[in-house]
C-alpha cells in the first residue's frame, strides 16, 4: 500500500491525471527533464483506450484523404523513433491493400496515396511501397475475392503486439528517473484558489481511502484521461463549493471493436488493409500472436466508459466483411476467441460522421475556464504519444516561466530495448535452457526485451517458477510474480490481460486462474479471500467487456472457475 501520509507532505511540479499511453509519455518526458512529477491513474495503467487498440504504429494513410498532412508527417517521424527506441516491442509490418473497382478508393487514388506516404516518410528505414497488378496480386493472394479486382498496393508500417507494455515501459522509465507513479488512484476533485488548481482529492479505487496530492506554487496539472477527460473536468471546487472546471463537452468518443480468431482457410500471409464490401469502410485483418486480429468499427459512443464491449451486430459485421474479402474463410461466431472494444478520445463535433473526425491531438489550455495551470489532451494516438509528451512538457515549462531543458525522449531507449541478435539472448539460452523451454526464453525477450533476464533470474532460487502456466502456452509462473513485484499489477485482470496476453489465449484466461492464484498466495502474499474476490471481479470484467453476449453462458460453463 502507498504511504499516503508521506505522499501528502510532498509538493509536485507536474501532476499528470491518466495513465494511458499519452500520460505515460508525459510523465517520462517530465521526469527525464528533472521535474518533480506524479502520475495518477484511476484503474490500471494503460487499461483504457491503449489496451483496446488495433496495435499499429502507423502514419495514418487514411488521414491523407482529409488533408491532415502535418499529422501524417508527425506520425511517420514518430514511427521511425519507436522502431529505433523500442525494437523489442515495435516491429515492421507489411500491409497489403486490395483495390476493387466498385469501392470508394480507385487504383489511381491509392497509388497517389502511396507516393505521398513515401514522400512524407523520406527519412524512413523501411522499404518503399510497391504496386501489384491484378495478375501479380492474384498469384500472391489466391484466396481473396477476385470480383472487380484492379490490383493492390503494399507498404510498411509498424506493429506493437503488446501495446500495454509500451505504455508500461514508459512508466517504469519515468519512475526510474524519479517520478511517482500510482495506479488505482482516482482523482475525484480538483481544487481551485483564484485562477489556479492548488491540489487534488484522490481515493484508492480498491479500498476507498482518500488522500491529497499537492502541487507546488508553480505546479501545472495535465489531464490525459482520454475518454474520461470531461469527467475529470467536471470535478472542480471553488470556495469549497462544487464548481466544474468546464461543462463544455470536449470529447466525442467513437467506439472501435475487434475480434480475435485462430488462423483460418485463406488467412493472408501479410496484414490486409481492406474496404468493407457492404459500405466501403476500411478495416484491418492482422496476424497477431499466432492468431488474427480483425477490426475496427467506428461508431459514436455515449454510454458507460467503464463497460464497453463489441455488440453482436459489430461482431457479425466483422465476420461477414472478412468472409466477403476472403470467401474461403467462412468464419462464424463459433470461431471468435476473444473480443474487445475501446473508445477513441476524439474532439467533440456533434455532427461529423465518426470516420471524418480529426485524429490530430489538441492541447487545450483551460485559462479561459479559470484554471490557468491546467491543460487537457483532446485526441492523441499510440503512434504520436512521445511527441504529445514533449509538447505537453514544453507547454508546462512555459506556464512555469522556466527555461525548458532539452527533451531526451527522442533518443532515449526504453528500458527493455534489445535486438534479437543481442548476445544477452544467447547467454540466457545457455544459462536457462532446458529447465526453461527455448520457446519460452524467446517469448520472454519478445515481451519484456532486456527485462526478460530479471524474470529468468526469479527461477534461480525457485525452480518452480520456471514451470508453464497453461499447457500449450509459453508463459511461465515467474511472470506472475514479476508482474506484481515489479510491474504494478494488482488484479488478476492486470496480470492476464495487460502484463501478459494469457486472457486472449486460454479461454478468456479462465484456464490459467487456478495456477495464477496458487502462485499469488505462495509468493505474493495474497490470501484465499483476496483470490476469491479477484476471481469474482475477473468473471464480471470478462462478461462486461470481452465475452460476446451470445457466448456468455457457454464460456461460463467451460471455465475452470467454480
Amino acid at each position: 500500500m502507498p504511504d499516503y501520509q508521506k505522499l501528502q507532505n510532498e509538493q509536485y511540479d507536474l501532476i499528470v491525471i491518466g495513465g494511458g499511453i499519452n500520460g505515460a509519455g508525459v510523465v517520462r518526458d517530465a521526469a527525464l527533464r528533472g521535474l518533480k512529477t506524479i502520475l495518477l491513474e484511476k484503474a490500471d495503467f494503460c487499461g483504457g483506450t491503449t489496451s483496446w487498440s488495433t496495435r499499429l504504429i502507423h502514419g495514418g494513410l487514411r488521414y491523407l484523404e482529409y488533408f491532415e498532412f502535418s499529422l501524417v508527417r508527425e506520425s511517420l517521424r514518430e514511427r521511425e523513433i519507436l522502431l529505433r527506441n523500442a525494437p523489442h516491442l515495435v516491429k515492421p509490418l507489411l500491409l497489403t491493400i486490395p483495390i476493387y473497382g466498385d469501392r470508394s478508393r480507385p487504383y489511381w487514388k491509392v497509388w497517389a496515396g502511396m507516393i505521398l506516404y513515401d514522400i512524407f516518410s523520406f527519412d524512413k528505414t523501411l522499404p518503399e511501397h510497391r504496386m501489384l497488378s491484378q495478375k501479380k496480386f492474384r498469384q500472391l493472394f489466391r484466396h481473396l475475392d477476385p470480383d472487380d479486382l484492379s490490383g493492390a498496393a503494399q507498404y510498411y508500417d509498424g506493429q506493437v503486439e503488446y501495446a500495454e507494455r509500451l505504455a508500461l515501459e514508459n512508466i517504469m522509465s519515468a519512475e526510474e528517473a524519479g517520478a511517482t507513479v500510482m495506479n488505482y488512484a482516482e482523482v475525484t476533485q480538483l481544487h481551485r484558489e483564484g485562477d489556479r488548481i492548488t491540489h487534488l482529492t484522490c481515493k484508492n479505487a480498491l479500498t476507498g481511502e482518500e488522500f491529497t496530492v499537492n502541487g507546488s506554487d508553480q505546479a501545472v496539472y495535465i489531464n490525459t484521461a482520454g475518454p474520461w477527460v470531461d469527467k475529470v473536468l467536471r470535478g472542480g471546487r471553488k470556495n469549497n463549493q462544487p464548481a466544474p472546471i468546464s461543462e463544455t463537452r470536449k470529447i466525442g468518443p467513437t467506439k472501435g471493436s475487434h475480434i480475435i480468431v485462430d488462423p483460418f482457410p485463406g488467412a493472408p500471409p501479410t496484414s490486409l488493409y481492406v474496404e468493407a464490401k457492404s459500405d466501403g469502410r476500411p478495416f484491418f485483418i492482422v496476424p497477431w500472436l499466432g492468431m488474427y486480429l480483425i477490426g475496427t468499427t467506428d461508431i459514436f459512443y455515449d454510454s458507460d466508459l467503464d463497460k464497453i464491449k463489441a455488440s453482436n451486430d459489430e461482431i457479425d459485421y466483422l465476420l461477414r466483411e472478412t468472409n466477403l474479402v476472403i470467401p474461403t474463410a467462412k468464419l462464424s461466431r463459433a470461431d471468435v476467441k476473444f473480443t474487445y472494444s475501446g473508445v477513441r478520445p476524439l474532439p467533440y463535433t456533434g455532427k461529423d460522421k465518426a470516420g471524418s473526425v480529426t485524429r490530430s491531438h489538441i492541447l487545450f489550455d483551460h485559462t479561459p475556464d479559470g484554471a490557468k495551470n491546467l491543460i487537457s489532451l483532446i485526441g492523441g494516438k499510440i503512434t504520436t504519444y512521445r511527441q504529445v509528451g514533449e509538447e505537453m512538457v514544453e507547454k508546462a515549462y512555459k506556464k512555469m516561466k522556466k527555461a525548458a531543458p532539452k527533451c531526451k525522449t527522442e533518443y532515449a531507449l526504453l528500458p527493455g530495448a534489445i535486438l534479437p541478435d543481442d548476445p544477452r539472448v544467447d547467454g540466457a539460452i545457455a544459462d536457462y535452457c532446458p529447465q526453461v523451454p527455448l520457446t519460452t526464453v524467446h517469448h520472454l525477450f519478445a515481451i519484456y526485451g532486456a527485462k526478460a533476464l530479471d524474470i529468468l533470474a526469479l527461477t534461480d532460487d525457485e525452480p518452480e517458477l520456471a514451470e508453464i502456466i497453461v499447457p500449450g502456452l509459453p508463459d511461465i509462473k515467474a511472470q506472475i510474480v514479476y508482474s506484481v513485484q515489479s510491474e504494478y499489477a494488482v488484479t488478476l485482470v492486470d496480470i492476464t490481460r495487460r502484463r501478459t496476453s494469457i486472457a486472449m489465449h486460454a479461454n478468456y484466461g479462465f484456464d490459467a486462474l487456478d495456477t495464477i492464484t496458487d502462485i499469488l498466495k505462495r509468493y505474493c502474499g495474497w490470501t484465499q479471500g483476496d483470490c476469491e474476490t479477484q476471481m469474482e471481479y475477473y468473471r464480471t470484467f470478462m462478461q462486461d467487456n470481452c465475452v460476446p453476449d451470445y457466448a456468455i453462458a457457454e464460456v461460463a460453463l467451460s471455465s475452470s472457475v467454480e
